[in-house]
Order: C-alpha cells, then sequence, then structure tokens
C-alpha cells in the first residue's frame, strides 16, 4: 500500500513505524548542527556537526563526555 510522503508498507503498523523513523531522522540532522561535545577526557571540544554525529554514535558510553547546545 502507498501511504503519506511517498512510504510503501504491507500494513498500517509498518507505515506508522517508517514514517515515524524518517521523522526521527529528519529531527537528528537537524538538531545536530546545534549541539557541541565536550570531551573533557581528551581536553577538546567538537563543534563540526559531522564529528558531533560521529561522537553521538561512539564516545556516549564514555565518562566524561557531555553533549551541550550551542547558545
Amino acid at each position: 500500500m502507498h501511504y503519506v510522503k511517498n512510504i510503501i508498507a504491507a500494513d498500517v503498523s509498518s507505515a506508522v513505524f517508517l514514517a515515524s523513523y524518517l521523522r526521527y531522522t529528519g529531527i537528528r540532522k537537524d538538531y545536530v548542527s546545534s549541539l557541541e561535545i565536550v570531551d573533557i577526557q581528551r581536553y577538546k571540544m567538537i563543534k563540526k556537526a559531522d564529528k558531533v554525529r560521529a561522537a553521538l554514535n561512539e564516545r556516549m558510553h564514555l565518562p566524561f563526555v557531555f553533549v551541550i547546545g550551542k547558545n
């Protein structure tokens, strides 16, 4: 079946999941540009969006790594 925003799914629950995941990825891509990472262990601040995205994926389980919002 063909749903809103060109989502093609076999049933309604799959379409709802795909729509919410599409919205989540869009928000996350836009939201990353307004964040910075402070890594106290390495004494550095990460400000570029692509490096912030990578740090969110790989460093968030480490202690003394903090996500802050830009003002």
